[in-house]
């Protein structure tokens, strides 16, 4: 078994923060968001890896969380930094250390109200499938 959840999430944080007009949008992309970090911003939820091999290949097929984080009075600008995160990372090329063949595709995504009433949050999924090189 291989995995490529650090890889991964190094690959999709990079391409994320490379990003313009998602990095207009929000004030960062996070694993750890700073004490008293400005909203809205993007932080990296869960990754779950599933063995995906092919023959003599080695492969997986992996789940990335990401959840957008924003105080704006209703989900117009999460649903902003979610357009402009899928542009940045849909069906768009991907570069992990040691695997090939990536491919990435927007999964789902749901809108949350936060117990603090001023939090908007959107959880979003995508689906990546990758080949171990």
């Amino acid at each position: 078994m291989t995995t490529a959840l650090w890889p991964l999430q190094v690959a999709v944080v990079q391409k994320a923060r490379a990003h313009a007009p998602l990095m207009a949008l929000v004030t960062g992309v996070f694993d750890e968001v700073p004490e008293d970090q400005a909203h809205p911003y993007v932080t990296v939820g869960s990754i779950t890896e599933t063995v995906d091999d092919a023959h003599n290949q080695r492969g997986l097929e992996a789940q990335v969380e990401l959840h957008i984080w924003s105080r704006y009075e209703g989900f117009k600008e999460a649903a902003d930094v979610l357009a402009a995160l899928d542009a940045a990372l849909d069906r768009q090329p991907l570069t992990v250390t040691g695997f090939r063949d990536i491919s990435v595709a927007h999964q789902q995504h749901t809108e949350l109200r936060d117990p603090d009433p001023d939090i908007r949050h959107i959880n979003v999924s995508y689906r990546v499938w990758l080949t171990k090189a």
